[in-house]
């Protein structure tokens, strides 16, 4: 399954963009993220949501992908952004086609935690 939003934002410099989102800063990110634990720049501990989880941060060409390494469902998501539409894309998928509708809500209100998060983060 997939889960998406997209936040208008002009002329973002994507560098910025990859220097905001360390596993540091998640919690200021997304009210999801209880607790961030980095152990590496690229690995580390959280707890969100769901529940305790070990993640794996990496860059890719225009953001970042995280992917919970031990999740049940493979949840991973990335944080991106359109330089042709200048959109903030936050992109989240799960090993699953159909999935209890509990979990599909969870989902949708951790990419919207996201989403308002990264919106306040970027007006600053």
């Amino acid at each position: 399954m997939e889960f998406s939003r997209e936040v208008h934002h002009p002329g973002l410099d994507i560098s910025h963009l990859k220097n905001l989102l360390t596993i540091d800063n998640l919690t200021s990110l997304c009210a999801s993220i209880s607790t961030a634990t980095p152990s590496s720049k690229n690995e580390g501990d959280i707890y969100c949501i769901w529940g305790a989880f070990n993640l794996r941060r990496d860059e890719i060409r225009n953001g970042v992908r995280y992917a919970l390494v031990d999740c049940p469902h493979a949840l991973a998501w990335t944080i991106t952004y359109d330089e042709t539409r200048q959109n903030l894309i936050v992109h989240c998928t799960i090993d699953k086609t159909h999935q209890d509708p509990d979990f599909t809500e969870s989902i949708h209100a951790f990419v919207s935690d996201w989403s308002n998060g990264m919106s306040k983060a970027l007006q600053q």
